[in-house]
């Protein structure tokens, strides 16, 4: 069996192009301040701006004067008078970064390309500008092989990047949660055994203090 890579990325893998006309090469990971911009929450919406705020009531709150002749009008509903437009805006996607994490063939071995990657993001995650949040590892791999050995060797992985960052950066066990989904959640649909660089990734997501 090859060689595996996990990809920390809701969108895939990073690629440069050479100028030539299909031909692009993998990108090398981000810095650790490239991580810290990435991961840190600054685009979450805050409890006061999740939803829009209804148009205040007429003076007093008053209803509209009576017609002559008519009868005065029952107050609508607040519900029926809202306007379309008014629900509630959907929170914003927690903020999440690009990995490329390196294994040995067919195992949850971390290879000397993976601890260069991995110490980038040890230092990201104990910035002043992070150390104060929690992180999710999940990890992913394509269809090629078994789903069940895919699933297993997903979460070996996921809990192999964990332990890394636990031990060589002192980050501690409750701010990390590892998972792993095997092929169940492809980055790019594709058909049985085939082999994706983009869907073999784990996805690094902040969640939050």
């Amino acid at each position: 069996m090859r060689s595996k890579t996990l990809h920390a990325a809701l969108a895939g893998a990073f690629l440069v192009t050479t100028g030539l006309p299909g031909i692009a090469l993998a990108q090398s990971n981000p810095s650790a301040q490239q991580l810290i911009n990435q991961l840190k929450p600054s685009g979450m919406l805050s409890d006061t701006t999740r939803g829009i705020k209804p148009l205040p009531p007429g003076p007093a709150g008053a209803a509209p004067a009576p017609t002559s002749g008519m009868a005065p009008m029952a107050p609508m509903a607040a519900s029926s008078m809202a306007p379309a437009s008014a629900a509630v805006s959907a929170p914003a996607a927690a903020p999440s970064a690009n990995l490329d994490v390196e294994f040995a063939s067919g195992s949850a071995a971390l290879t000397p390309q993976a601890v260069t990657a991995l110490d980038q993001l040890g230092k990201a995650l104990t910035s002043a500008d992070l150390a104060s949040y929690n992180f999710k590892i999940v990890g992913h791999t394509d269809t090629t092989g078994n789903a069940a050995t895919n699933q297993t060797l997903s979460e070996q992985r996921a809990a192999a990047v964990k332990a890394y960052l636990e031990s060589k950066f002192s980050v501690a066990d409750a701010r990390l949660q590892s998972e792993g989904v095997g092929e169940s959640d492809l980055a790019v649909q594709t058909p049985p055994n085939t082999p994706n660089e983009r869907n073999r990734r784990v996805q690094i997501i902040n969640l939050g203090q």
